[in-house]
């Protein structure tokens, strides 16, 4: 039998088992030493579920749970940690990511530091998977991270102290909820309006009516006449935004640089702006993108789409999706080189398990920790 038909009934075999893996359980890859007694990587996941502390409803839909699998890789004593968060309109779940995890075999790789070839060699397994890519993504730089004993923003060079105020998401509600959701967000200095409803400027006055600090607009493609968008965005304006992300649907890229052209705040690419080969198309479609680990596959091309947004004078913006305090703590080292961040993910949900980047007085504090930073919670699961 070839070594090629071997390793595709391993993996055949491996994929239909992890369909099965309850709830809570850990699915191992083989890891342990050589022969010659070197260690090897060691490679693990399981699903989890996280709970949001309220509805959160876009233009699209609404949900209280979010499905991720928890990534860990353990090398010589130390364990990265990673996760794939998969709200179920981007077409992951612990389906897929259990199949695709399943696949992954870090133990012949010799030397975890070989970021770039390990990464490539994931990318390669199959197609799309961008969240459950990023899992193993996240976990490799916290488990290297933690063998320089560094945290990434030293090892990239950025300073911590430059990391930006985050802004804290009112999902789409009536005026009452909304209010009362603005209230419990006292402590931030900016906020990000969910838009995209026949009930926007309802919504908007309703938040207005309780603060006034700067504010940020997402219709998650949910407008559709692009005069309308237009004059939606010039309203907003005088109401204290300071941008507006994806106003249409990503195809429509036409239409998206006729508004760009003409808006008076600027506009991000978030959806029509998945990974690095999207960052060239969305000059002139978009004044500036959101870069998201879930969508770029994790930190390695993240920080790639940032420096080429940057060398092509567009805005960045550094988003999430609900994660715990893992994912969003990763994406946080790069937080001192955008313009704005949404790093508010973990603090929607009620089970975080991790303890990591916090947000103090609405801004992103970084730790010193080494890796992304994040220490287990054990008591919450």
């Amino acid at each position: 039998m070839t070594h090629s038909r071997r390793s595709f009934l391993r993996n055949s075999s491996l994929a239909a088992s992890t369909m099965l893996l309850p709830a809570g359980a850990w699915w191992q890859a083989p890891g342990g030493r050589t022969a010659g007694g070197r260690p090897r990587m060691t490679f693990r996941f399981r699903p989890y579920t996280l709970q949001l502390k309220h509805v959160f409803t876009v233009a699209v839909n609404s949900r209280t749970t979010t499905p991720v699998v928890l990534t860990e890789i353990e090398y010589d004593g130390l364990v990265g940690y990673g996760e794939a968060s998969m709200p179920p309109y981007l077409g992951e779940s612990h389906e897929t990511a259990t199949a695709f995890l399943s696949k992954v075999d870090l133990a012949r790789f010799a030397n975890p530091f070989e970021l770039e070839t390990i990464l490539d060699a994931i990318d390669a397994l199959a197609p799309g998977n961008p969240a459950a890519k990023a899992s193993v993504d996240i976990a490799l730089h916290d488990l290297v991270g933690k063998l320089l004993k560094q945290p990434w923003y030293n090892i990239w060079g950025y300073d911590p102290a430059k990391a930006p105020v985050t802004t804290f998401t009112i999902g789409i509600d009536t005026p009452d909820v909304v209010k009362q959701k603005t209230r419990e967000a006292a402590e931030f200095k900016m906020l990000k309006i969910k838009l995209g409803r026949d009930t926007d400027k309802l919504m908007v006055e309703a938040i207005r009516s309780v603060t006034s600090v700067p504010m940020s607009g997402d219709a998650n493609q949910g407008w559709t006449d692009r005069q309308q968008a237009l004059d939606m965005i010039g309203w907003l304006k005088e109401r204290g935004f300071l941008y507006v992300e994806q106003p249409l649907a990503k195809e429509r890229v036409d239409d998206l640089a006729w508004i760009t052209e003409r808006s008076p705040l600027p506009i991000i690419g978030d959806e029509g702006v998945q990974r690095l080969k999207d960052v060239h198309k969305a000059q002139g479609v978009y004044t500036g993108i959101n870069i998201k680990l879930m969508k770029s596959t994790g930190m390695r091309e993240a920080q790639k789409m940032l420096q080429l947004a940057r060398a092509l004078d567009m805005k960045v913006m550094l988003g999430c999706m609900t994660e715990t305090s893992c994912g969003i703590s990763a994406a946080s080292h790069l937080s001192p080189m955008v313009d704005w961040a949404d790093l508010d993910g973990a603090l929607l949900i009620s089970n975080d398990i991790f303890d990591g980047a916090k947000v103090i007085d609405g801004k992103v504090t970084l730790s010193n920790r080494p890796g992304i930073g994040v220490v287990k919670t054990e008591t919450k699961g």
